[in-house]
């Protein structure tokens, strides 16, 4: 067992205070967006094995020295000689892009044809960075704004309605004249392939009744004040608004348009770079590709809430292999819970002072578990477990 050294982005939407209050520590004044946990080449974490008297390494470099000894022999016979996930504190302070991801077969086309085309790999225009999906899940520490999936065709209409801007109403009477799909599809490319002056004027007004008007608006009108003028806003107003309450979670399958707005959580993803952006942002919009990605259909956003075991595992079930989340809520004086698993894994404290055999963890610490290590865990506090399903 290893305790990591991991790497805080500093991206902008990032909160400036919601990471150090978890990690105990005073704010730089500086965004502290995510914390990355795991082997992702950007920000891979770092150990050091003291038994054997090593300097520090990335734990990207320890897996390739010996990936079967780290990741366990089904885990690379299923996902090869990597870590599949990226484990995240996420701190967001202002909102993030509105984006969706490709599934499995579109990432590898997507990127096949990059290639071929010899589309540089960092070029603002490349859509496909790696030729894998991307699924990802999102577990909330505090209360969390978001937006995932899209709404009612009908729901939409009357929330643009409602605002009394005549230069909505176009698109209102789109979504109420046609079937969801064709409605949901033909509102998001008119959204998209507006004239930026005009929309820039459509957001100004709806910005503005929404905070006039309040209530169910304000997030839009939170929105608009991050991004004023982008055609975002008003895609946004297509899509379902979450708040998750603490323990909740979403999870963000492919071709779900979603954004997250505010709030600090626990995400786990494939380890993918792929990201199509629907707006509020400055990046790149590939619109052809993006529509062929997005699902145009209304659904639930599907609030998910852990499962307990007897073992006092408490599960969020999602339909991929590439990672399992799962939580354990340690009391004092109770039997150590019994974590080994043939699988890797990584520990993340997110409060109290649990023990992971030799090791006490505080608040956004973390360790990383080769595959069938014995661990037992103890104490007082929560912990998440990231692992896989192999």
């Amino acid at each position: 067992m290893d305790r990591l050294s991991n790497t805080v982005r500093p991206y902008a939407w990032g909160s400036t205070t919601a990471i150090p209050a978890l990690l105990g520590i005073a704010p730089t004044g500086e965004p502290q967006a995510e914390m990355w946990m795991g082997a992702h080449p950007g920000a891979p974490s770092r150990i050091t094995r003291t038994e054997t008297g090593a300097a520090e390494q990335s734990l990207t470099d320890v897996i390739d020295a010996d990936p079967a000894g780290e990741l366990g022999t089904a885990a690379v016979e299923k996902f090869g000689p990597r870590l599949p996930f990226l484990l995240k504190l996420l701190a967001a302070g202002a909102p993030l892009s509105l984006q969706v991801h490709p599934n499995l077969d579109q990432a590898r086309a997507g990127y096949a044809d990059e290639e071929r085309r010899s589309v540089p790999i960092d070029a603002p225009h490349r859509t496909y960075k790696d030729a894998n999906h991307k699924p990802e899940l999102i577990c909330a520490l505090t209360p969390f704004d978001g937006l995932c999936g899209f709404r009612r065709p009908l729901e939409a209409a009357e929330a643009m309605e409602g605002l009394g801007v005549d230069s909505l109403k176009p698109y209102a009477d789109l979504l109420r004249a046609q079937p969801e799909e064709a409605a949901l599809r033909e509102v998001l490319t008119a959204i998209l392939t507006a004239d930026p002056d005009e929309m820039a004027e459509t957001v100004t007004a709806a910005a503005a009744a929404a905070e006039r008007i309040g209530g169910a608006y304000a997030p839009y009108a939170r929105i608009a004040h991050h991004f004023p003028g982008d055609a975002g806003v008003i895609a946004a107003m297509l899509l379902n608004y979450v708040r998750l309450q603490p323990g909740e979670a979403l999870f963000l399958g492919a071709g779900v348009p979603h954004a997250y707005l505010d709030g600090l959580g626990v995400e786990i993803m494939a380890n993918s770079d792929n990201v199509l952006r629907c707006g509020l942002t400055p990046k790149h919009i590939d619109v052809p590709e993006l529509l062929r990605i997005v699902r145009f259909e209304a659904t639930d956003p599907g609030i998910l809430r852990p499962e307990a075991s007897p073992s006092g595992e408490e599960l969020y079930e999602t339909p991929v292999d590439e990672f399992r989340l799962s939580r354990f809520d340690l009391s004092p004086g109770a039997a150590p819970a019994d974590l080994t698993a043939p699988t890797p894994q990584i520990l993340l404290c997110t409060a109290g002072a649990p023990n992971t055999g030799d090791l006490a963890l505080a608040p956004g610490e973390s360790v990383f578990v080769p595959a069938g290590e014995r661990v037992h865990a103890s104490g007082a506090g929560t912990l998440f477990r990231a692992t896989v399903v192999a």
